[in-house]
């Protein structure tokens, strides 16, 4: 794990605001799920994807291939061929 250096509090209503530059380089957005996890004492936040979910965009296909233990869906597949 890296440290970043940043240092959040926790609001009255527990919540913890995730710095801009966190925010964009991993692409989260408002609408972005977030998985949370315990370690010991630490507490990881990871970006939820459902099982067979297409690693571009999210979608869920029983069409979907598995290729190096990511799912990629057939719209997504035909994208890449372009």
């Amino acid at each position: 794990m890296i440290s970043t250096g940043i240092v959040r509090s926790i609001d009255n209503l527990g919540r913890v605001v995730l710095p801009k530059e966190l925010r964009n380089t991993y692409s989260i957005t408002p609408d972005t799920p977030l998985e949370i996890f315990t370690d010991g004492e630490s507490i990881v936040l990871r970006k939820y994807r459902a099982q067979g979910a297409c690693v571009f965009c999210g979608e869920i296909s029983p069409d979907a291939v598995l290729l190096h233990g990511k799912y990629i869906c057939p719209a997504c597949r035909k994208a890449l061929g372009k």
